[in-house]
């Protein structure tokens, strides 16, 4: 079989097996397709068959993905970028040896060094300015209010707030059930103050629609279902984008920053790794441990605290 037609494969198997989202799909396909391409042209072939995939070909490959700038801006792939191709390939190779086809082990795939990003974080002075900065006069102002809390409060994924529906949120248990990234279900706790802001909004919303977050303006859906009144994760990032502007605050936040911003709330305030990890709905705690790095800072106050040897 070709590669063209087992990637074909590939991206229908994370669909259907792992419950990949559309967007990581169109990634996939996106950062395979100029594997393929670039693999056409260096092997000087009309196809490409898996066993041409070789050491060789991968590292001319680094090397091409390393000196590669776009056309317009001229700005080089960063580092991180570079990785994400290489972590598609790898996948890709993954599979392939999953339904027995030879070619090269995804272990001989290897990442370049990245330097950590720092992670955007807003600490109490900030979020309070945020969450406080809606109209609270108006529905949108109520419903930006509930919408801020809950990220706050939940540290849901701007995907998985958009996805939301009214009916499976239990505001006396102050708890509700998602499926995450990579089909992993979750029990998601709301503060009070969420569940109080939410409880407001949906008490003037005057429509039956099923999304929990709806749109106000614009055509309005006569459908019973009201699909497309919901939010869309844009829209929720534009939100965030006014507030942010509305406030003044020095941090370009976006939804994931309160995601990041809920995570080390959790562990400044003495919640064990695990559990916050069970939270955020990470499959591997290695990527929950990128916050403790940031709460170690508090280590700083314990020290000027109880040390001796200050003042």
């Amino acid at each position: 079989m070709t590669l063209a037609s087992l990637v074909t494969d590939f991206l229908e198997y994370l669909e259907l097996e792992r419950n990949a989202s559309q967007l990581t799909i169109r990634n996939y396909d996106h950062y395979l397709k100029r594997f393929l391409e670039f693999a056409r042209l260096a092997k000087r072939v009309g196809e490409i068959e898996p066993k041409d995939i070789d050491l060789s070909l991968i590292r001319k490959y680094r090397l091409y993905l390393a000196r590669w700038a776009d056309p317009v801006t001229k700005k080089p792939l960063k580092r991180i970028t570079q990785n994400y191709f290489m972590i598609a390939l790898r996948a890709f190779l993954r599979y392939l040896a999953r339904v027995d086809v030879e070619t090269l082990s995804p272990e001989k795939v290897e990442l370049g060094e990245v330097d950590p990003r720092p992670l955007k974080i807003l600490d109490d002075v900030q979020l309070k300015q945020l969450i406080n900065s809606p109209d609270t006069a108006s529905i949108n102002g109520i419903r930006d209010r509930a919408l801020l809390e809950t990220l706050f409060s939940t540290g849901l994924r701007v995907s998985e707030l958009a996805k939301l529906n009214r009916d499976t949120i239990n505001l006396g248990r102050r708890e509700f059930s998602i499926v995450g990234k990579g089909g992993k279900e979750r029990v998601v706790f709301l503060s009070d103050a969420a569940a109080e802001w939410i409880k407001k909004y949906l008490s003037i919303r005057k429509d039956t629609f099923k999304p929990l977050f709806i749109r106000f303006q614009g055509k309005v859906d006569l459908e019973e279902s009201g699909e497309s009144m919901r939010l869309t994760t844009r829209s929720i990032e534009r939100i965030i984008e006014k507030y942010v502007k509305k406030t003044g605050i020095s941090v370009k936040a976006t939804p994931h920053t309160l995601r990041h911003s809920f995570a080390t709330d959790l562990l400044i305030n003495g919640a064990d790794i695990r559990s916050v990890q069970e939270m955020l709905g990470h499959s591997n705690i290695s990527t929950t441990q990128i916050y403790t790095h940031v709460t170690n800072k508090h280590l700083k106050d314990v020290h000027q605290a109880f040390h001796s040897g200050n003042k």
